[in-house]
């Protein structure tokens, strides 16, 4: 699962093109790792 987070991360840093973008995806990011988290819990 790891795997799937950190090339998640990267083609989500990849694609934005735009301050507003990057935001977007790093608040997509930590939402993704919130609920792996809780699903280990």
């Amino acid at each position: 699962m790891k795997r799937v987070l950190i090339m998640t991360a990267l083609l989500g840093l990849a694609a934005c093109e735009t301050t507003e973008g990057f935001g977007r995806d790093v608040q997509t990011l930590g939402s993704a790792i919130e609920d792996e988290s809780q699903e280990v819990q």
